[in-house]
């Protein structure tokens, strides 16, 4: 389906956005969805432990699956044979795909002799087996997978990477841009471009202007989801883009899922995130809540771990006035039981809530957006 952005508000304080993307179909019917919008990650065309009507029922938007994990199992021959990933996965709302860049260079050891001009050399974790991926390879994958939105391969450099590093790796996703752009050949496919470098504000201009002089149909900002990275980097990395993407065009965040980071992000200029985060801290027992907890790298999601013995008499929801499934019909002593039981449903319910926390987090900023009050939100916020 192909997409078209729209700015329905600009917040007065900031340069946050209430936008709507609005998705065409070949036979001209749409689907609209609002922004900010967080976007759940279903890397293996499967969202973790759910089924699509359990993500259905969290109101999502955008929904995402990985290229590089899918090139490899079931492969894109057999999506494709599916009808697409749509059929593959029974998912009929918008899909966006990874380019797989991430993936492949956390498993390219040596940087210098792995990453070349050409693409990146690297061993599956599967099997073994020696794997080269190209602009072009990722490209070709993604406009077999059929999704709505692509994304270009881009080198995805370390957090630790200098500024002479940055600006190498800059110029060459610029021209692996380029390349699979060229390449891209299904026209009811959106093709994103990633604007990358770091925190440094002259490296992200270059990125940003050049990326947009190719006319993409969204914009990244890549590079921010590392371990390794602070939060002023990440934050300083958005500052530094967002200026010099079009208004008309959604500004994507890669990778980002902590509430904080969100409405830190929005409050720059940024429209839509995902961030496999939901779905595991739930298979580790974790439930997301309201408010901020202090840690030495800033704050950072709050949440609960419910295999606590503290939870075991605790006969209450996750929260008292999350409309989410779970919170609607289980309470914490029950998720603790199935937690210390490893009862896969436990891992369920607990998706279902922190997917559904983090999408209603969204339309609560989007509500703060509409009537120009997003700073006193975040203060608000970071007060609990």
């Amino acid at each position: 389906m192909k997409l078209n952005y729209k700015v329905i508000h600009t917040e007065k304080q900031t340069k946050a956005r209430l936008g709507k993307i609005i998705f065409t179909d070949k036979d001209g019917t749409t689907q609209t969805y609002e922004t900010p919008m967080f976007m759940p990650v279903g890397t293996q065309a499967t969202v973790k432990t759910l089924s699509p009507e359990q993500v259905k029922a969290t109101h999502p938007g955008i929904i995402l699956a990985n290229t590089y994990h899918l090139w490899l199992r079931p492969t894109p021959e057999v999506i494709k044979e599916a009808g697409g990933l749509h059929e593959f996965m029974n998912w009929h709302g918008p899909i966006l795909t990874d380019s797989g860049g991430y993936q492949v260079f956390s498993l390219a050891k040596n940087k210098k002799k792995d990453i070349t001009e050409e693409g990146v050399h690297f061993k599956s974790e599967i099997d073994g087996r020696p794997l080269f991926l190209t602009p072009e390879k990722s490209i070709q994958i993604q406009n077999m997978l059929d999704s709505d939105i692509a994304m270009s391969f881009d080198e995805c450099p370390p957090a630790t990477a200098d500024y002479a590093y940055l600006k190498n790796s800059i110029e060459r996703t610029l021209r692996w841009a380029e390349r699979g752009k060229k390449v891209h050949n299904n026209p009811q496919q959106n093709l994103f471009g990633i604007v990358q470098g770091g925190p440094y504000e002259d490296l992200r201009k270059f990125s940003a202007i050049k990326t947009v002089e190719m006319d993409f149909d969204g914009y990244a900002i890549g590079g921010v989801a590392n371990d390794d990275e602070s939060k002023d980097d990440m934050y300083k990395a958005v500052e530094f883009s967002t200026p010099y993407l079009p208004n008309d065009k959604v500004r994507y965040l890669m990778g980002v899922g902590e509430p904080v980071d969100l409405l830190e992000s929005v409050i720059r200029g940024v429209d839509i995130f995902d961030c496999v985060s939901p779905t595991r801290l739930a298979r580790h027992g974790n439930a997301l809540v309201t408010g901020v907890r202090s840690t030495s790298q800033g704050p950072k999601e709050n949440r609960l771990n419910l295999k606590n013995a503290r939870f075991k008499h605790d006969f209450t929801p996750i929260g008292t006035t999350c409309d989410c499934y779970t919170c609607q019909n289980y309470t914490r002593a029950y998720l603790h039981h199935l937690m210390r039981c490893g009862e896969a449903f436990g891992a369920t319910l607990l998706s279902i809530h922190n997917i559904r926390f983090l999408i209603h987090f969204c339309e609560q900023m989007r509500e703060a957006i509409r009537e120009d009050r997003l700073l006193e939100f975040r203060d608000e916020f970071l007060k609990n």
